[in-house]
Parts: structure tokens; C-alpha cells; sequence
């Protein structure tokens, strides 16, 4: 269930702008903190390689600015 729910989180970012890439989903025990502390490391690195999020601001504006926007038009 909780993987169905990455798939499609990650089809709305990519559909808002913002790359799937940026999330992840991962099953660790709390026995494994060396393979956490490696697959976080990835994962950092792969966002650093993905560079600053180009997200369009059109997006982050609040509903209530867009409308008040488009009414003064």
C-alpha cells in the first residue's frame, strides 16, 4: 500500500515540476544503521546531482493570490 502511494506522490511532483527522483521510499531495520547511513549518503548525493529545485512559482503561490490575479485582469 505505502509503495503504491510513492509511485503515484511521484507522478504528482513530476506533474507540479518537481523531479520523482527527490523521493524515495526505503524499508530499513533499525539493525541496519550502516546500510541507512549508506543509502542516505546516496541519496544525498543523488539530490545534490539533480542540483537546486527549478520549480515553478506558479505552483507555490496560494490559491487565493492566483485568484485575486486573475480577477484584477
Amino acid at each position: 500500500m505505502t509503495s503504491q502511494r510513492v509511485t503515484v506522490l511521484k507522478d504528482l511532483l513530476e506533474f507540479v515540476g518537481i523531479e520523482g527522483e527527490r523521493l524515495n521510499l526505503l524499508w530499513v531495520s533499525s539493525a541496519e544503521g550502516p546500510r541507512f547511513a549508506k543509502e542516505i549518503t546516496e541519496f544525498t548525493e543523488k539530490i545534490r546531482s539533480l542540483g537546486p529545485l527549478n520549480w515553478n512559482y506558479r505552483w507555490a503561490v496560494p490559491h487565493s493570490t492566483l485568484m485575486a490575479e486573475a480577477a484584477s485582469k
